[in-house]
């Protein structure tokens, strides 16, 4: 038997559980073993992405005594369109250059 946690966090709570599961357990068997779908409503059971230690792993990850087993929540926004924006609207403002888009020279 080997001792895991799982963990899936919302903006302003977190659900940590500590488990014990046989050797060999995955990731996804884990986290249907914990119960932690039940509790936690918000959780699409069909489309989990799954890591350890802050690292993506696959559902068929085998896990390791004293892995942190962390249930991912979606994107809400693409992090290089929101990257995109962002400089789109510096170089509006005048914060960036209008051709390489660094910081203007002040002259």
């Amino acid at each position: 038997m080997i001792n895991i946690e799982i963990v899936f966090a919302l903006p302003t709570k977190a659900t940590t559980l500590n488990i014990e599961v046989f050797q060999g357990t995955t990731a996804e068997q884990a986290v249907i073993q914990s119960g932690i779908i039940k509790k936690c409503p918000e959780i699409d059971a069909t489309a989990l992405t799954l890591g350890v230690w802050n690292r993506t792993v696959k559902l068929n990850h085998e896990l390791k005594d004293g892995d942190r087993v962390e249930i991912y929540r979606p994107l809400i926004a693409d992090p290089k369109d929101a990257r995109r924006k962002r400089a789109e609207k510096a170089k509006e403002e005048g914060r960036a250059n209008k051709v390489t888009g660094g910081r203007p020279l002040d002259r």
